[in-house]
């Protein structure tokens, strides 16, 4: 029976653990974050992807470890690495690899499988991970140890496509590597795509988020327009979807959140501009029409409270979701947030409404959350939908609610609804 490693316990480590243990591997799921551990150990999930009870079900086989030392590493046959990686200041901060793979490098032995699944710039895992493996082990990569990579392609609270059906590519540093890559993974999943190097896997994530994020700007920047044209946008979209080739959907909304869209076209921009020295002009335009949406959702409500002769001061605003996405707790880098803070800085009573979160993002201040469905929506002066979560009953906020600003176009038509 083969010893996993998993370093990183969130929501791309924690699904990978769980479908580890379900085919038989040994797993150690390491983590820097104590409280999260012990949650872990204590079968408390805290990802929607893993229900508590699979949690407790992995950890009664015996074969699921949650810990904070590298020491329960030693004598691994397969290490998986996926921990964050973070803007700082614009910058990539790759960081938490390289403490990682320092870590596990002193447990490498021959014949051992490290693969790296964090998001980053092409050239990471040949040019930053492979020497310090190498020169933590004293082993040589390719030849001693195999090294490959797989980007993640989690989406957290997907009904559809998790962990085991999503086609998993793969790549290793050379031959060997690949192919002990493909063999690891597709004992976890259905389908596996092995493509040519680990950069091409590695621009493969960040291919798929960057055509994600420029689409959003478009449709995004085209609400801006239309509003002022006069022209539902919304109408104009669903029409397009009709046509059954080179159309792809996207919806509007306040702005990009998540682990993934607000960072992972960045480190190719970033990429590009330090090999080459050239802008890549579509990631820039697409940063500044997304980053700007929750500047312009706080306008279009200040304009309707206007209208009645409200000011945004002393207001009191209901947001429904803080998460960046439906159905989900992750309020990473969360366009909500953005707009909360914004309300706040101008003086609105902010308060929000999040069934899936247990508390409020740290840097929120002043905002109140509340996870009461049966909230009265009649006594705010506005709400405005930021996350369509299906928890919420939209019907009965469009009868209740005086004033609702919907970005994400959930609520039936109503005289007291707008629409972003």
């Amino acid at each position: 029976m083969k010893k996993l490693v998993i370093i990183g316990q969130g929501y791309v480590g924690l699904p990978i653990s769980m479908a580890a243990v379900g085919v038989g591997y040994d797993v150690v799921g390491l983590d820097s974050d104590t409280v999260r551990v012990e949650r872990l150990r204590a079968g408390n999930s805290f990802v929607e992807d893993v229900s508590s009870e699979a949690l407790r079900a992995a950890l009664a086989t015996g074969r699921f470890l949650a810990t904070t030392d590298y020491a329960d590493a030693a004598g691994f046959d397969i290490a998986v690495i996926t921990v964050p990686t973070p803007l700082r200041e614009t910058l990539p901060d790759l960081s938490y690899i390289e403490a990682s793979a320092a870590s596990i490098a002193v447990h490498v032995r021959p014949g051992s499988l490290v693969v790296l699944e964090s998001t980053t710039y092409p050239g990471t895992t040949d040019e930053l991970l492979v020497p310090i493996l190498e020169a933590g082990s004293g082993l040589k990569a390719g030849v001693d140890f195999h090294v490959g990579y797989s980007p993640e392609r989690i989406d957290p609270g997907n009904p559809k496509w998790g962990f085991t059906n999503t086609p998993k590519v793969v790549a290793g540093v050379n031959g060997a590597s690949s192919e002990a890559v493909a063999t690891f993974y597709s004992s976890l999943v259905e389908r596996v795509v092995p493509v040519k190097s680990c950069k091409e896997a590695e621009l493969t994530k960040l291919l798929e988020n960057t055509f994600r994020h420029v689409n959003i700007a478009l449709v995004n920047e085209l609400a801006v327009f239309a509003q002022l044209l006069d022209i539902d946008v919304w109408d104009a979209i669903e029409a397009a979807s009709t046509k059954p080739f080179g159309f792809m959907k996207f919806t509007p909304g306040p702005g990009v959140g998540g682990h993934c869209l607000p960072i992972d076209p960045s480190y190719l921009s970033w990429k590009v501009k330090q090999t080459l020295g050239r802008p890549f002009r579509f990631v820039e335009l697409a940063n500044d029409v997304n980053e700007h949406m929750p500047d312009y959702v706080v306008t279009r409500l200040t304009l309707r409270l206007n209208d009645r002769s409200k000011a945004v001061r002393g207001s009191r605003i209901l947001l429904i979701g803080l998460a960046y996405k439906k159905n989900s707790s992750d309020a990473r880098e969360s366009p909500a947030v953005k707009v909360a803070e914004l309300l706040v800085d101008l003086g609105a009573a902010v308060t929000a409404l999040d069934p899936h979160l247990e508390a409020a993002p740290r840097q929120l201040v002043g905002v109140d959350l509340v996870n009461d469905r049966s909230t009265d929506f009649s006594a705010y002066d506005a709400v405005v939908v930021l996350t369509d979560h299906d928890l919420v009953d939209y019907e009965r906020l469009a009868r209740e609610a005086v004033l609702v600003l919907d970005t994400r176009h959930r609520l039936p038509a109503a005289a007291n609804v707008e629409f972003l």
